[in-house]
């Protein structure tokens, strides 16, 4: 991690896949917290690099957490249709260079607003896994994880709650406008 990490600070985000490629990009994450088990971003309207080189932008505010002792991060996205959350499996994260990185391993989770919940991309975790050589270490910590992400997510925990995602809006866009108007003086 990063010596400066300071509340408010814009940071990239990248995330790889097991063999090292990057495989996907986010020009914004704003800190909005940090503690001894996870950091919170947010962003809106943030541009998202494809491998392919394909880009698109994100339509809604969302709450990212990532976590320094779990194998996931969680995305909660303030949508038309209500708040839906989208949690990939992934490595622990790390602050570089101005970048939160991790590495991608395929499983998803879908919950949404009615708090029904689906995994996907279960055929691409098989065809990585072969592929790149997952060590059956490696797969028994993602599909314990898996667990206990599921786990959390049908005790609605802190994460999953509405009233965590909406303060942290708040929180964001708050530090937006303050940054707007730092710009304007």
């Amino acid at each position: 991690m990063e010596k400066n990490e300071k509340i408010g600070t814009n940071y990239m985000i990248h995330s790889y896949k097991h063999n090292g490629q990057l495989y996907k990009s986010w020009d914004e994450a704003v800190l909005l917290e940090k503690n001894e088990e996870f950091y919170v971003f947010g962003n809106q309207q943030t541009k998202v690099t494809e491998v392919d080189g394909r880009s698109w932008y994100t339509k809604e505010p969302a709450i990212l957490f990532y976590f320094k002792n779990h194998w996931f991060n969680i995305i909660g996205q303030c949508k038309e249709k209500g708040l839906t959350f989208y949690c990939n499996m992934t490595s622990p994260f790390l602050i570089e260079e101005g970048t939160v990185k991790y590495i991608d391993y395929d499983l998803d989770v879908r919950i949404f607003p009615t708090g029904s919940f689906k995994i996907l991309d279960r055929r691409e975790y098989a065809y990585h896994k072969k592929k790149m050589k997952y060590s059956n270490q490696l797969d028994f910590i993602i599909k314990k994880e898996l667990s206990t992400l599921i786990g959390m997510i049908r005790n609605v925990d802190y994460f999953f709650q509405k009233d965590t995602i909406e303060n942290y809006v708040r929180k964001y866009q708050k530090i937006v406008e303050k940054s707007k108007e730092k710009q304007f003086l």
